[in-house]
């Protein structure tokens, strides 16, 4: 099954950027780039969908619905004028 969750990212001080989800309490994931970071953001998405499952917790909902269209993120992007 796959599902899309919303990702927001935030650019730290020391580099690197860290994301969270409003789709999956307790999701942080840290890395030295975007695409690093969304790669960590879904493997912990997945690990925290997996220990619900294990433990019988009730998966957060984002995980029980139809996926919508594709990933949604709040990202601000530098661009260079000329």
């Amino acid at each position: 099954m796959e599902t899309f969750i919303a990702l927001e990212f935030d650019k730290l001080a020391e580099g690197g950027y860290v994301a969270t989800s409003p789709d999956v309490p307790g999701l942080v994931a840290q890395g030295r780039t975007i695409e690093e970071t969304v790669e960590i953001a879904r493997d912990v998405a997945r690990k925290i969908a997996e220990s619900c499952l294990e433990h019988g917790d009730p998966l957060p909902e984002v995980f029980t619905r139809p996926a919508k269209g594709g990933i949604i993120s709040s990202l601000s992007v530098p661009v260079t004028l000329p």
